[in-house]
């Protein structure tokens, strides 16, 4: 993921816009944040004890899908509400963080653009951390290094078809490019994540999210961004904090109570843990 970032801000250079490099490395800080928090975290915490992981080759096959789908679930839960946040709310999280001095709302809106690109493929990117770290406990490193330089392959190519001849194909302003860095980038996480399963699928058995439990979760997201996208439209101008505690706690808020009356056990895990830190402050 580094390689690639570093690749992408390589050919925002040739986009015949200034600001253009900046704004990609506002987004890129953004992006990354979830995927290190939820994506890597989990993915870390989880490689001893699937390392750790005795038996027969079946009794170990079991036990580590049953680890890695428990470990999907988990990354899941947060990172569609930080996809549907950033594709929905992007401007409101940019212009809390940056919107100050010289760094104007044009400039939080710019970035915006740039940041919802990447919400493509910030699932796949986090959920293949963990595929990744499921290859490192069966002491397979080859794999996905060899998926990895076909992403970096994919975003270097894709990435620059995207950034720069495609917006003069389809007219439009040639600063946009640096979307179609971010968009490329995700649809060639896509590509490694499905090439990490099924392999390991292979290997294992079944593994991945159910389609049902993926669409609770992008429906608690679709009635949060509602929530916070009508109070956005309503409030007054104010400065971006204040906007952000007011679009973004609610966007949250709705989203986990949806998610927990879908049945998504861990949204009322999460629920249960702060009502439990409320009552010991308390």
């Amino acid at each position: 993921m580094q390689i690639s970032a570093f690749l992408d801000a390589a050919l925002a250079s040739l986009i015949p816009y200034i600001g253009a490099v900046a704004a990609l490395n506002y987004a890129q800080s953004l992006y990354t944040l979830p995927v290190s928090l939820f994506g890597m975290s989990v993915s870390a915490a989880e490689l001893p004890a699937m390392s750790s992981t005795l038996g027969s080759t079946d009794e170990i096959a079991h036990k580590l899908r049953d680890r890695l789908d428990a470990g999907l679930r988990r990354i899941a839960v947060f990172i569609v509400p930080s996809s549907m946040a950033m594709l929905a709310l992007g401007d409101v999280i940019t212009a809390c963080l940056y919107q100050t001095g010289q760094f104007k709302h044009a400039d939080a809106t710019y970035v915006w653009g740039i940041l919802a690109g990447s919400t493509i493929g910030l699932l796949a990117s986090t959920l293949g951390r963990l595929y990744a770290s499921t290859y490192y406990a069966l002491h397979d490193t080859r794999t996905p290094l060899r998926y990895a330089v076909i992403r970096v392959a994919l975003t270097t190519g894709l990435g620059y078809l995207f950034a720069i001849p495609l917006p003069h194909l389809l007219g439009i302003n040639p600063k946009w490019g640096a979307a179609g860095l971010t968009a490329s980038a995700g649809i060639a996480g896509w590509v490694e994540f499905v090439l990490l399963r099924r392999s390991l699928n292979q290997r294992i058995g079944k593994t991945g999210l159910s389609s049902g439990y993926v669409a609770k979760l992008w429906l608690s997201a679709l009635g949060g961004a509602a929530l916070g996208g009508g109070i956005k439209v309503v409030l007054p101008h104010m400065h971006p904090i204040l906007v952000a505690g007011l679009v973004l706690l609610p966007y949250g808020l709705t989203y986990f109570a949806v998610a927990s009356v879908l049945r998504v056990a861990e949204a009322s895990a999460v629920i249960g843990r702060g009502l439990r830190m409320v009552g010991f402050k308390r």
